[in-house]
């Protein structure tokens, strides 16, 4: 009889057990990608999965192609692009050890962006307005809209791999580790990309600076 009781407290034992595991396991792959709550429609080709992750991370995602084109036309085109390409991976994608799906995203729209920029030369898209308005806060804006083109030309002219770092950091919010992983290189590389990348863009427009008040 005790021999019986001991077996089936070890048997509930490894139960609980099990069922311990899977939470934790379900628990942290919910924290570290928010979007496995849509893997399931994904992998299942649910168009209205589809849907919720654009509704999601479109924004993002055209925004950094964006900034790394400089043109957003080609930049809607990359944003497509990658997300039919999300789209067709969904059905092999394994949440346990890959990357989270906003950082294949990034990854994929990052390497699209090279790709286009190598082929072609990019179109500055942000004009001022013809029409002004003579208010002191017009003014401003305008000041503001020459500004972020004159940082948006600099950016260009920055070698792809470091452009990207700082499209990434500061455009994108992404941590060191996210940015990393979008890039497929170590914390310490991508912490050395964004420090050149800072140094060249900054020097690039003290440079600018000086030569529009010669």
């Amino acid at each position: 009889m005790a021999t019986a009781s001991w077996s089936r407290a070890k048997a509930e034992c490894a139960k609980v057990a099990k069922a311990t595991i899977k939470s934790a396991v379900d628990s942290k792959l919910s924290r570290t990608d928010p979007d496995n709550d849509l893997l399931p429609g994904l992998r299942a080709g649910d168009p209205v999965a589809l849907s919720a992750l654009m509704d999601r991370h479109l924004t993002r995602v055209h925004r950094l192609a964006w900034h790394m084109t400089g043109d957003r036309a080609q930049a809607e085109d990359i944003s497509q692009e990658t997300f039919l390409r999300f789209w067709q991976a969904a059905p092999r994608w394994q949440s346990d050890g890959q990357a989270n799906v906003l950082t294949w995203l990034r990854r994929v729209a990052t390497r699209l962006c090279i790709d286009d920029r190598r082929r072609s030369r990019p179109i500055y898209s942000d004009v001022i307005p013809d029409q002004q308005d003579p208010t002191p806060q017009a003014d401003l804006e305008i000041v503001r809209s020459e500004t972020a083109q004159q940082v948006q030309a600099a950016i260009l002219t920055l070698p792809e791999r470091q452009r990207a770092a700082l499209v990434l950091s500061y455009y994108q919010q992404a941590s060191q580790s996210e940015g990393a992983a979008a890039l497929g290189v170590s914390e310490k590389a991508y912490e050395s990309l964004l420090s050149r990348a800072r140094t060249k863009l900054k020097t690039k427009l003290i440079d600018e600076k000086v030569s529009a008040s010669l």
